[in-house]
């Protein structure tokens, strides 16, 4: 089956094309409602309007999710090229100069939405009070799509390369412990001499092995120790008060170690340097409240990002 729709059909049909793919996107009329800012009543009406127009049924409803009939696959991606269209002759004739405005759903890990993200947001906000963000801080990958975001904020390696991604900065990683601790259990000289400590790690990685790099040489270590936790700034604190050794992020460590409260450990040895990605859905026709969000934060946390500062390289 084949819909051939031309860019001269009513205006009104072509706003509902936009909300039955936001339907599609996110499975559900809710999700939908709260994204567009319009009622549930209304989003209904639109896809109802669609499907009384095209003479077939584009979606399969139940109590619990809502899933594309084959006449609904065909018609998204026609809807989907409509759009595009829509949106380059809106570039062309200076839509997307207009402020941005409207909601977006960010999500990053409890660790760096604490230390860095939230205050960046906030400034964010403050450049462009017409945008709201929807902040949420949780400790594993979320679905972009079942979750409703539009951005999310990973520290990771390497990306699924399936995934559209930006980089925004570098991340570093340190090991260090408290001065107390240090005075009473001894300095490690080599990665080694870790294995002989009460090392802090992460439950879900690295849990029984740190890797570094010195000069080329890479060296792995098994560590381990009386506690772990799936929760940076938890392992940090726990550094802070002596509690053993730990291997973490400078936008973390950094802070407390220009303080004297950590001491940095091991400075000739690199862990594996990691990055902070802004991961979303799609390159094309990125709203202007996503992009100026991640062309502000690549501008304040590019290159060196400030945390570094006084961590030996």
């Amino acid at each position: 089956m084949r819909f051939f729709i031309s860019y001269s059909e009513h205006m009104d049909r072509l706003a509902a094309m936009r909300v039955f793919a936001e339907v599609a996107r996110r499975g559900s009329f809710t999700a939908a409602a709260e994204h567009l800012d319009m009622s549930r009543v209304m989003v209904t009406r639109h896809v109802a309007a669609l499907e009384s127009w095209l003479q077939t049924r584009l979606l399969q409803r139940s109590t619990r999710r809502i899933s594309l009939t084959e006449a609904g696959e065909v018609f998204l991606t026609q809807s989907r090229q409509m759009l595009e269209l829509s949106a380059e002759m809106q570039e062309r004739s200076g839509e997307r100069d207009r402020a941005p405005r409207g909601q977006l759903r960010v999500t990053t890990s409890m660790s760096f939405g604490m230390a860095h993200l939230a205050a960046a947001i906030a400034e964010y906000l403050a450049l462009y009070p017409e945008v709201s963000v929807d902040l949420l801080m949780i400790d594993r990958a979320v679905n972009l799509i079942e979750d409703r975001v539009d951005l999310a904020v990973r520290i990771s390696g390497e990306l699924d390369p399936n995934l559209v991604a930006r980089r925004i900065a570098p991340c570093r990683s340190v090991v260090c412990a408290s001065p107390a601790y240090l005075a009473s259990r001894g300095i490690p000289r080599r990665p080694a001499d870790l294995a002989e400590h009460n090392c802090l790690t992460y439950s879900r990685f690295g849990k029984s092995e740190w890797r570094f790099n010195a000069g080329g040489e890479e060296t792995s270590v098994p560590v381990g120790g009386n506690l772990s936790a799936n929760e940076a700034t938890v392992l940090t604190q726990a550094a802070r008060v002596g509690a053993g050794i730990a291997l973490q992020p400078t936008y973390l460590a950094g802070p407390l170690i220009r303080a004297g409260e950590l001491v940095q450990l091991l400075s000739d040895w690199q862990p594996p340097e990691l990055t902070i990605w802004g991961v979303y859905l799609s390159r094309q026709h990125v709203p202007a409240t996503l992009r100026t969000l991640l062309d502000f934060l690549v501008q304040r946390f590019e290159g060196q990002p400030h945390w570094d500062a006084g961590i030996s390289a």
